[in-house]
């Protein structure tokens, strides 16, 4: 069944379902700045060449690191920065992890296909470098919101000794997508979105995880807020029932829309935070 622009934008466009986005990211920026004090961070570290785009902030874990975390912003490949978001870190800190706070090229500038490579080249370098700041060999996980959920799921489709004849296939040891797109057709048809991320029936096939196995046996958790629009729900289904060899939890966030379950993921008392640290091995 066909459907207009309006369907699409109803369903995948959270700003329309939520007047009070603006302050939502106002409130995570403040969140931020009050965390990144109270945490010994490393900030815009380059993974790659590009100055700025290709940088990572990482915040050690207090006391003996139990793992690495690699997290990836969303606002749907086109905007966000990895400082509006350090709030999620610390809470992951305090429990021991280390964090790994990612940037990337947005669009228009580049296409999807090129982030998915900057996140492969993020992930490798922290697989290499991530025991210079005291995180254990072979620790890395991934979690994402959004369109981050998105480059999450494709990290577990990766094909890494592919991308780098030095990397193992099980890079990636455990990923948790909060509100993730995997099929980024419904996104082809939502004029307001696809204006920056330019997709077409080609770049659908090639970068929608919904359409590739995962690589690994690594297991994926996934979560969706309660009060999301149903594009949202809709897309964690189809993403369970055809990567079911792997899921191993969704995580419930009933009272939750797009833009506060975000604010739950840095919320050390929440059941999503509690969940990533049990995809981490962590006990709180």
């Amino acid at each position: 069944m066909k459907h207009d622009a309006d369907y699409y934008e109803s369903r995948y466009n959270p700003r329309l379902a939520d007047p009070k986005h603006a302050a939502h990211v106002e409130r995570w920026i403040s969140k931020s700045v009050a965390a990144r004090a109270q945490m010994t961070g490393h900030l815009d570290i380059p993974y790659g060449d590009r100055a700025r785009q290709e940088t990572l902030d990482l915040f050690r874990a207090e006391g003996q690191s139990r793992a690495l975390l690699m997290f990836i912003h969303g606002g749907y490949w086109r905007a966000r920065d990895k400082s509006e978001q350090s709030f999620v870190a610390l809470p992951y800190v305090k429990a021991g992890i280390t964090v790994a706070m990612i940037n990337y090229a947005l669009c228009p500038a580049v296409k999807v296909e090129d982030i998915v490579l900057q996140v492969l080249q993020a992930g490798a370098w922290l697989y290499r470098n991530g025991n210079n700041f005291g995180a254990p060999v072979g620790s890395l996980y991934v979690a994402g919101h959004s369109a981050g959920g998105h480059l999450t799921a494709m990290t577990l489709a990766a094909q890494w000794p592919k991308f780098a004849a030095d990397l193992p296939p099980n890079i990636v040891k455990g990923a948790l997508s909060v509100s993730g797109i995997y099929d980024v057709e419904p996104i082809m048809h939502s004029p307001s979105i696809n204006a920056d991320v330019r997709f077409d029936a080609k770049q659908v096939k090639k970068v929608s995880p919904l359409f590739m196995p995962p690589a690994g046996d690594a297991p994926f958790y996934t979560a969706v807020g309660g009060q999301e629009q149903e594009g949202f729900h809709e897309q964690n289904r189809w993403i369970r029932e055809k990567w079911a060899k792997v899921v191993r939890d969704d995580i419930p966030c009933p009272d939750d829309n797009h833009f506060t379950i975000l604010d739950r993921f840095g919320d050390s008392s929440s059941a999503l935070c509690k969940g990533a640290l049990k995809m981490m091995r962590v006990g709180r």
